[in-house]
């Protein structure tokens, strides 16, 4: 059972808040999976972390697999970034003006991701993706993006068809709201696949690797298929690294595959917790926007000083060491969840690329949003994220999300997460 802390437990507790949660918010959250729908239950509501740790509002302690969906690499309220912040803090929040460390992070960012000559710093991954498309629209003049079944790029309009994460896990077909116009030019084509590139394509636009439909990897020779066609059409790549960006290593999926975009698009990691994202690339491209180019972007609070500070921090402390340390971790953790499901006699695959590990429930390797889908059909996934949750380890609520070890999963706090997974999958084999 889960560990309590020594903070006294909130009045009322995780259900009063939801149901307080649930007058004054749409569904009771702030961003649909939390709400829990397809998993059933009462969330709880977190009210601390430290490391790989949080406790929620009664007083229970998760090991705590979700990390924010991605920022948390060092783990919870990690001391370095907790005083970035609070020195930043005490400097003043937010100018409206330039900042000297928006210049170090970008800095940073291009330092670390070869061809990525100049980026604009935004507050989340959606206007990372959206601003990237419009740059390759206006840098090309043409209107077609294609996009990939089961990836997600935000919830802009044009860029909800077919996508993963929070779409797939409510069932919805793109969202109510988006005029049939918004997607006209979307063209939603099948993960893993390389399809015709016409001359009227603006941009391809991709998760390197699939992270929003469980963990797909890219199969081989994909990517470069994407670089070829897009070349030869005269169109853009974008890879949106929004999760993939500074988790798979220093350069990112472009780097861990050695294909190179013409843009990018980056967020969680960048930002050490704080709303910060990017998008960035080829210098030609990115001087399409204003106040050099034609193409419009602004944003009040982009390049916040205390969302910089945090970024410049989490930058700082991920060097070669930090990432094959990861690496080790999480391939320590891949093995000991196959070993424990196979040792139930439970159909399922854990897929690991670096330091990204996702889990599937199934025979065979997953390589597309049909293979992600299946899996979540077959109803395993509510059944593993409560039994976890029961025995101390939270996971993300949702089939089609991955899990997000970080820098403070030891071997302890790993070998517990395998221990729970070899009782939940018990349980799963006896029905």
């Amino acid at each position: 059972m889960p560990e309590t802390a020594p903070a006294a437990p909130a009045p009322g507790g995780n259900a009063s808040l939801w149901q307080r949660a649930c007058a004054v918010t749409p569904g009771g959250v702030n961003s649909p999976v939390r709400a829990w729908r397809s998993v059933g239950g009462t969330p709880y509501f977190v009210a601390r972390g430290e490391g790989p740790w949080v406790w929620d509002v009664e007083g229970r302690r998760y090991l705590d697999l979700v990390g924010s969906y991605g920022p948390a690499i060092h783990g919870h309220a990690h001391p370095a970034i907790v005083e970035a912040v609070a020195a930043a803090a005490r400097e003043g929040s937010s100018f409206g003006a330039p900042t000297e460390r928006e210049v170090l992070l970008a800095e940073e960012i291009c330092s670390r991701v070869v061809g990525c000559e100049t980026l604009r710093l935004v507050s989340s991954g959606t206007e990372a993706c959206m601003s990237a498309v419009r740059v390759a629209r206006g840098a090309t003049g043409r209107d077609r993006v294609v996009v990939f079944e089961g990836c997600y790029h935000g919830h802009s309009d044009g860029l909800l068809a077919g996508g993963g994460s929070g779409v797939a896990t409510l069932g919805l077909p793109a969202s109510a709201g988006v005029p049939a116009g918004s997607v006209a030019d979307t063209l939603v084509v099948a993960y893993n696949t390389v399809p015709d590139i016409g001359e009227d394509v603006a941009c391809v636009i991709v998760e390197p690797v699939a992270a929003n439909m469980g963990l797909v990897p890219p199969v081989p020779g994909f990517l470069q298929g994407l670089r070829d066609a897009c070349d030869a059409a005269g169109a853009l790549l974008i890879f949106d690294e929004v999760i993939t960006g500074f988790r798979l290593g220093a350069g990112g999926a472009s780097g861990f595959y050695g294909v190179t975009p013409d843009l990018w698009c980056f967020g969680k990691v960048i930002g050490g917790g704080l709303p910060l994202a990017a998008f960035g690339g080829r210098r030609d491209v990115m001087s399409q926007l204003a106040p050099l180019g034609p193409v419009y972007q602004a944003g009040t609070l982009s390049g916040n000083p205390l969302a910089t500070a945090a970024g410049l921090a989490s930058l700082a402390m991920l060097d070669a060491a930090a990432y094959d340390e990861l690496g080790a971790r999480v391939a320590r953790l891949a093995a000991g969840m196959s070993e424990a499901f196979a040792a139930a006699g439970v159909a399922a695959q854990v897929p690991v690329v670096g330091t990204l590990v996702g889990v599937f429930f199934g025979d065979t390797p997953v390589v597309d949003y049909e293979g992600a889908k299946a899996s979540a059909g077959t109803g395993s996934f509510p059944r593993l994220m409560h039994g976890l949750l029961d025995r101390g380890v939270a996971i993300p609520p949702g089939a089609y999300e991955i899990l997000f070890p970080g820098l403070a999963h030891g071997p302890a706090e790993i070998d517990l997460v395998v221990r729970a997974v070899g009782e939940v999958a018990a349980e799963l084999a006896a029905g």
